[in-house]
């Protein structure tokens, strides 16, 4: 297999099947230079992170700080990928219709606040 470098990372694509299968510029969450910046910074980004490289310059250094939360992003780079991971690691909502059962609420109070009433219906026939 062929050794990873910076080079070969910055030129691969960095695309998202499973969160982004229509890909970031149609998702509607990134901005048009958002998804540029992500599709070309997003393999060295993903790279770095998960230490399958290791960086060589203050850019990487740059990156992976903005990466773990260590710095303010800054370039456009910096600021997509940290949106991009609070997008993916944003908490799943439940679907409309539900995905499991409401919690029964038990009513113990010995108080019984019913108001009974003495109709009369007088019915014609």
């Amino acid at each position: 297999m062929a050794k990873l470098t910076r080079e070969l990372l910055v030129k691969r694509m960095f695309k998202d099947a499973k969160n982004y299968p229509y890909g970031f510029s149609r998702s509607g969450d990134f901005s048009i230079s958002e998804s540029k910046a992500l599709s070309e910074y997003g393999c060295l980004i993903a790279a770095l992170v998960d230490g399958q490289i290791e960086p060589e310059t203050n850019e990487d250094n740059n990156l992976l700080a903005a990466a773990f939360g260590k710095k303010e992003p800054e370039g456009a780079a910096e600021k997509a990928w940290v949106k991009y991971q609070k997008r993916i690691n944003r908490p799943k909502l439940g679907s409309v219709y539900g995905n499991h059962r409401p919690a029964v609420v038990e009513d113990d109070s010995e108080d019984d606040n019913t108001i009974e009433d003495d109709l009369e219906v007088e019915m014609d026939d």
